[in-house]
């Protein structure tokens, strides 16, 4: 079942945000089971919107992210992973 994450991190850069999106870019099969990601500037920070095919391929990217993600300063607190949402539907654009 697809889910649909947001991550809120306040503080955080957009340069910090392509640094990590670079180094992630560079590992193949990382982002297996993604079907969109969004990163969006709000206010201090940026918000991360995802949708996964399934919890546990978002979960297996989060364990390969994270402590990569601490190295360019994100809060990973592995005890509190993002709050899943189960989609009832979802389209993409073929484009």
């Amino acid at each position: 079942m697809a889910v649909f994450i947001h991550v809120p991190l306040p503080g955080i850069t957009t340069e910090q945000y392509d640094a990590l999106n670079a180094r992630l870019q560079e590992m193949p099969g990382i982002f297996d089971g993604c079907l969109s990601h969004v990163c969006a500037r709000v206010g201090g920070g940026i918000e991360i919107f995802d949708l996964w095919e399934s919890e546990e391929h978002m979960r297996a990217f989060g364990e390969r992210m994270a402590p990569i993600a601490v190295e360019f300063g994100f809060p990973v607190d592995p005890s509190q992973p993002p709050a899943t949402q189960a989609v009832h539907n979802y389209w993409t654009t073929g484009g």
